[in-house]
């Protein structure tokens, strides 16, 4: 496969040259020598679009595997080998007919992840199942409620797998989503630590009246979520619920046979998990200017979600009414470490200005539009009628 042809996934809906260079055959087997299962590289079949890293597939004499090299000053070893102690938990503790996870190759020295210059590099097995959204870019939904309702029932039975699972929060900065500076009562407070602890955003948002913005934009949502955050029991969560990072079986019935892409997951909670999966797979952001509110959100595949989730992990009647009030909220973390990466690690200020005005002020604003205003008064109908007396506690599946 000709590397030089490669596109990556933009911030619209056009394809762009990738940040990064794709990795080489070469490249890849050196890699592969630190492993002595892996065989050697015979050829890559296929190159990730996604854009922060740079990742293969490649077929060896030992089978098919997946190969990922970052920017160490994105992920370095140690803080690839947090997302695989995860993994590792979940894969003891996901159910035998449930999702499986990815897995993870160890090296000759015993560790899972690989640094060479200011690169970092992981290596997994090909997982099972069909890679049907492979190509799709982010925010775009589902393609059938069924596939709604089988991601909603895997999101259920991570999470249950997930409790038990005792580690600290990431101590990655860049290109990760937490829950921290609004998961508490002081949120500029909080948000001032989040900066200072980024060069890179620290630098760009010396440029804005961020505290102004968020004042005016943000902390209005926060007052309605504030009541209920001492009710949300932390737990390590996925955090890139995303149709494209879901293996599928497609026979009836559908299902999810494994859960891809741990980058992103931290020590959060379960509703701010279930808002992310809502906020990028119901969510048309791309076409928010759409006046067909219709084409938007797709309330069907929202509730399809919710029922699969809820038939394995039922909400509480407190994470229920934290679910409407964490949605607006949600994808404030994540746009805060991109802006910190597109300005200070690609040097972008193009990027980290949408980044900003559209990622970390633009979604929270549009929750006050009238489609916003429906999706949540719709999430707010459904537990209001079906489980606004629940209080039900996650069981082993």
């Amino acid at each position: 496969m000709d590397g030089a042809t490669l596109l990556s996934h933009g911030l619209g809906t056009e394809p762009v040259a990738p940040s990064w260079p794709p990795l080489t055959l070469d490249e890849v087997n050196n890699l592969l020598g630190r492993y002595p299962q892996a065989g050697s590289a015979r050829r890559l079949v296929w190159h990730s679009p996604r854009p922060f890293s740079s990742a293969c597939v490649v077929e060896t004499s030992a089978g098919a595997l997946f190969v990922k090299r970052l920017l160490r000053e994105i992920r370095s070893v140690d803080q690839l080998v947090e997302e695989h102690r995860f993994i590792a938990w979940l894969a003891q503790h996901l159910p035998s007919d449930g999702p499986a996870v990815c897995t993870v190759l160890t090296d000759k020295t015993g560790t899972t992840a690989y640094a060479d210059g200011e690169w970092a590099y992981e290596v997994h097995r090909l997982a099972d199942g069909d890679d049907i959204y492979r190509d799709a870019f982010s925010w775009t939904p589902f393609l059938h409620i069924a596939h709604a309702t089988a991601a909603g029932r895997a999101l259920g039975a991570l999470h249950v797998a997930a409790y038990g699972y005792v580690a600290p929060a990431r101590t990655a900065t860049l290109l990760v989503s937490g829950f921290t500076v609004f998961n508490s009562d002081d949120p500029l407070s909080h948000l001032q630590t989040y900066i200072d602890a980024r060069p890179g955003l620290a630098s760009y948002m010396a440029q804005r009246a961020w505290r102004e913005d968020v004042t005016r934009v943000l902390m209005p949502f926060h007052a309605r979520l504030q009541p209920l955050l001492n009710s949300l029991t932390p737990l390590w969560t996925h955090n890139d619920w995303h149709a494209s990072n879901l293996l599928w079986r497609t026979q009836e019935p559908v299902a999810v046979a494994t859960v891809l892409d741990f980058g992103l997951c931290d020590k959060t909670c379960a509703v701010y998990d279930l808002a992310i999966a809502i906020v990028t797979n119901i969510i048309e952001w791309l076409a928010v200017q759409d006046v067909d509110i219709n084409s938007v959100i797709h309330l069907d595949h929202m509730d399809a979600l919710l029922d699969g989730y809820e038939a394995i992990c039922p909400l509480s009647s407190a994470e229920a009414a934290a679910l409407p009030a964490i949605l607006p909220l949600a994808h404030v973390e994540f746009a805060l470490s991109e802006l910190a990466y597109f300005y200070g690690v690609q040097g972008s200020a193009e990027n980290a200005a949408i980044a900003y005005d559209t990622y970390l002020l633009g979604h929270a604003e549009w929750f006050n539009s009238e489609a916003g205003q429906q999706l949540l008064a719709h999430i707010r109908r459904r537990y209001a009628i079906s489980t606004a007396a629940s209080d039900a506690t996650p069981q082993n599946v």
